[in-house]
């Protein structure tokens, strides 16, 4: 039996990219082809840096071909224009003419988004439960104190002698109030299995989150626009954990947002590619929800940190917001991702299982 070969490069579960001496595509198989959702057709003959999704890998062709020598390129980002952006391997071969002279590379591609993603909702689930035990800590050794500090300000207001001394108790219970209610939120991490599934209308909850920011001062930093994807059906989750979830993010895109020319879209798609295990062998596609804002952006350098509890970078915050939104989402054995750059805004995306009713 006989194959020729673009047949049998069709076949391969990796993704290869022949390109020639010059840097110029060649071929592409048929996953190469889904990775940089394109087809040999229309990039044939074009250098390596100009087709759309392969910058990443582009340098690493071009030192094959200057040098002889293999390289691997280890979870390059591939943006895309119709899906979301992947992270691939690409290892990158020189070919040879008779005369041993470099006349070609091949490129492997192969796709390590799926993994990357279960190995972040493992991160997420081991550091929630650490942050559940200190959180646990935390409240069996602050409680206690603090209502001890409470009850002797308010003796000491009604024994004080003067109104600065009843103003300064006050103050006192005022401050303990609120540390006890930052404790409150922040015990948050440490109750596990909090959430209550029943079918929920997505589109109905996040209707609901922009009924609640029309009316707060911060929406009048910027418009609204709404894409949603009107063939997702009901999933089970939580709607009023999932509320505070939209709504913290929701609140965070506007105040980035400085001026009233900002846009905050708010975008809905259903994900059958990227499938999410919800612990027990079952493996279920996603919805993606995407709060993206025409903001300030984050900082590179506080990019990792923004989702650690009292972390903030606003002059006025408790730095629980994102961290909360987190675990909410966590929770429900999602997934939350933060995409920014600075300057040109930022988008988080949420992915939830969707799980449906027996």
């Amino acid at each position: 039996m006989s194959h020729d070969l673009p047949r049998i490069l069709d076949a391969l579960v990796d993704g290869v990219a022949v390109v020639d001496g010059e840097g110029r595509l060649v071929r592409l198989n048929a996953e190469a082809c889904r990775i940089l959702e394109t087809s040999t057709e229309a990039v044939a003959g074009r250098p390596i840096e100009q087709v759309v999704g392969a910058g990443g890998f582009a340098k690493a062709v071009r030192a094959a071909l200057a040098t002889g020598a293999s390289c691997v390129e280890h979870e390059v980002r591939v943006p895309r224009r119709f899906q979301g952006d992947l992270l691939v391997d690409a290892a990158v071969a020189p070919l040879a003419d008779e005369a041993g002279q470099p006349d070609g590379a091949v490129v492997g591609l192969r796709d390590r988004t799926l993994g990357a993603a279960l190995r972040e909702v493992e991160r997420e689930r081991a550091g929630a439960a650490a942050l559940g035990q200190i959180a646990s800590g935390i409240a069996h050794e602050v409680r206690n104190p603090l209502g001890g500090i409470r009850g002797a300000a308010e003796l000491l207001e009604k024994r004080a002698a003067s109104e600065r001394d009843r103003a300064a108790a006050k103050l006192i219970v005022r401050e303990v109030d609120r540390i006890a209610a930052l404790l409150d939120d922040f015990l948050v991490f440490g109750r596990a299995g909090e959430i209550r599934l029943a079918p929920v209308n997505l589109h109905r909850v996040l209707d609901d989150v922009l009924d609640v920011l029309a009316v707060d001062p911060l929406g009048a930093r910027g418009r609204v626009e709404r894409h949603f994807d009107p063939s997702i059906p009901e999933l089970l989750a939580d709607a009023d954990r999932l509320m505070q979830v939209f709504l913290n993010l929701g609140r965070n895109a506007l105040e980035a947002m400085t001026d009233r020319d900002g846009t905050l879209g708010i975008s809905t798609h259903l994900r059958l590619d990227h499938r999410i295990d919800l612990g027990n062998g079952e493996r279920v596609p996603s919805v993606a929800i995407d709060f993206e804002d025409s903001g300030c952006g984050i900082p590179e350098a506080v990019r990792d940190r923004i989702a650690t509890p009292f972390f903030t970078t606003k002059s006025r915050g408790t730095g629980l917001g994102l961290a909360l939104a987190r675990h909410f989402v966590t929770q429900h054995s999602g997934v939350l991702q933060v995409e920014s750059r600075t300057g040109q805004g930022t988008r988080v995306r949420v992915l939830l299982p969707l799980r449906r009713a027996a």
